[in-house]
Formats: structure tokens, C-alpha cells, sequence
């Protein structure tokens, strides 16, 4: 008597099944576009200026005696249309008509460009830590107050000296301490989660109920360290450098990443300028000569540090993990 066994009727048994979920890449928060100060007075060309004035002196007066006339100090800021971004693909008519996934692949290809660009953008922001932002090997002191130096934890990582260090800056510069943001790799949170004198909330009762999960909710610290909110970024310069202090010696990144501190004052105040001069745009169009749809996002765009004295970068050792 014939029957139905797999050995006997294989050809009847779908050895692969493909699924109609497409698995995408995970993605993290952006967050630093937020702390820049956009343009929005620059209709066209492609460079800006910004005159600065500085501050009044003061002499002493004796009756009867003329008076000192000083000019006061003035500077210019220039700022520069720099970057021109294309993330550009295509899909082929033989594509289409083959796979089963194409509905999918082609609602994908939009806002993967955009997030590119937004990408490149917030890697360009955080870039001004070593490029075009402070000046590499050197403590760039402001006032007498050291706006970059080498992690003072154990082997170059953070302490959190650092960060009462990185007020101690802002304030010397006389910057309002208003809304203090610190952007750190994921390797300055994990040194903060096994400081011991934070895990030990017998000995630092103030950190219980934070520490002893995490310090950070996703890309956000639960609490504030020394008045700075605190997010996690996977987008910081990579800093290789040895830096002499002010007060102490010098020291070494090996595998360094530069972490920023500023205050988001708003305003003016804003360590960033930024200017779109062309915002992500998309353009499509059929190729009949290849026989294909084509898709393409263009965006143009300029970043720069506008106040330098509103921003500390730390340098730390990612190594240590």
C-alpha cells in the first residue's frame, strides 16, 4: 500500500522558505545637528561673514590730564559652504520583474540616502573636535583654563574630575552655564558604570537607583554628571595625541576618541555654526539606455566651531573595554 513519507515524496517538502521581512541594519540616535546655531539669513553664495567687536578698556584719570582714546578690537568670523553629498542608486526593470522583494528594496532607498547624508552631517559636527576646531597636541587654554586635555582616569579613561573639569573651563571662559551637554563614546560610559566609587553606592548614595542598572537609557545618561546632561554617541573623531596640562604632565591617547562638552545656551551662544545651502533633495529618473530607474539624494551644507570658548574636548582611551 503506497503512502506519503518524506524519505519517499522530499520533492513535495519546501526545504528553504523565504521570508516577506526584509532584516535592516539597527540605528542609533543622532543628536548632535541639534546643537548648532543654522543660518538662516544666507540666501545665496557660498561664503558668510560675521564681524566681531570686543570689550572697552579701562585707564586710570587724573584731573586735568587727557584722556586715553583706545579703538576697541574687532575680528571677523568666516563661515563656508564646504560640503556636496550624493547617496545615489538604482534598481533594474529585470529587477523588478524578477524579485519578490521589490516593493520593500525600493521604499528603502529614500530614507537610507537621507540617512546617510544626516550621517556624514553628524559625523562633520562632531568632527570639529580635531578638525578645524581646536588645535591638535596642545591644550588650546582659554583664560587660563585648559579646553583639552587626556582623560584623567586609569589608563587615559574618564574620571569624573574630567567633567568637573570641563565646568571649571566653560566658566572661566564665561559661558552661561545654561543646558551643559557632554556627547561621549560608549567607552566613557562604560568606564563611569565601573567606577568604584560610584558602584559602591554605600560610599556614593547619590548615584543608588542610577548605577546600579546603567548610567545611560539608550543614548541618554539617566542623570546629570556635575550639571551636564550627558548623551552616548558612536559618531566621535578618533584623537591620537599627547597633551602637556596646564597643572600636571603629559599624557597619551593610544586609541583615543575626542568627547565634547559645550553649553547648548541657544542663540549665539551656540559653540556651532551651520548653514544648508541645499537640504537632502531627491531627484529620480528612468535610464531607458540601461534600463533602469535611478534614485539619488543631494544635499549641500557647511558646519563650523563659531565659539570656541564654549567647547571642552576630552580625550580618551576606547581601548580599555
Amino acid at each position: 500500500m503506497a503512502g506519503f513519507s518524506v524519505a519517499t515524496n522530499s520533492y513535495l517538502i519546501r526545504a528553504n522558505l523565504w521570508s516577506q521581512q526584509i532584516k535592516e541594519v539597527l540605528l542609533d540616535d543622532l543628536n548632535a545637528q541639534q546643537y548648532v546655531d543654522w543660518l538662516t539669513d544666507f540666501p545665496d553664495g557660498t561664503t558668510f561673514n560675521i564681524p566681531s567687536i570686543g570689550l572697552a578698556t579701562v585707564d586710570n584719570y587724573s584731573e586735568d590730564t587727557q584722556v586715553n582714546y583706545r579703538s576697541m578690537d574687532t575680528g571677523n568670523f568666516t563661515f563656508t559652504i564646504t560640503e556636496y553629498l550624493s547617496s545615489g542608486t538604482y534598481i533594474t526593470n529585470k529587477m523588478k520583474q524578477d524579485s519578490f522583494y521589490m516593493d520593500k528594496l525600493i521604499s528603502t532607498f529614500v530614507p537610507y540616502q537621507h540617512r546617510a547624508i544626516m550621517t556624514r552631517l553628524e559625523t562633520d559636527i562632531l568632527g570639529l573636535a580635531t578638525a578645524g576646531g581646536q588645535t591638535a597636541s596642545d591644550k588650546n587654554a582659554i583664560n587660563g583654563a585648559d579646553h583639552r586635555w587626556v582623560g584623567n582616569g586609569p589608563n587615559e579613561t574618564i574620571a569624573l574630575a574630567d567633567f568637573a573639569k570641563a565646568r571649571y573651563a566653560l566658566e572661566k571662559a564665561k559661558v552661561p552655564l545654561v543646558n551643559l551637554i557632554a556627547i561621549v563614546d560608549p567607552s566613557v560610559e562604560y568606564a563611569l558604570n565601573t567606577l568604584t566609587n560610584l558602584t559602591n553606592v554605600q560610599n556614593n548614595p547619590r548615584w543608588e537607583g542610577v548605577i546600579k542598572d546603567s548610567l545611560a537609557t539608550g543614548m541618554h545618561f539617566n542623570s546629570n554628571v556635575y550639571g551636564f546632561d550627558v548623551y552616548v554617541s558612536n559618531y566621535l573623531a578618533d584623537a591620537n595625541e599627547t597633551i602637556t596640562p596646564t597643572n600636571g604632565s603629559a599624557k597619551t591617547t593610544a586609541a583615543g576618541k575626542a568627547n565634547i562638552f559645550f553649553a547648548a545656551a541657544g542663540g549665539d551662544v551656540t559653540p556651532f555654526k551651520g548653514a544648508w545651502r541645499q537640504m537632502p533633495n531627491v531627484d529620480s529618473q528612468y535610464n531607458q539606455d540601461y534600463q533602469r530607474e535611478e534614485y539619488v539624494t543631494t544635499a549641500r551644507y557647511g558646519v563650523k566651531l563659531y565659539r570656541p570658548e564654549n567647547f571642552v574636548v576630552v580625550l580618551t582611551d576606547n581601548d580599555q573595554v
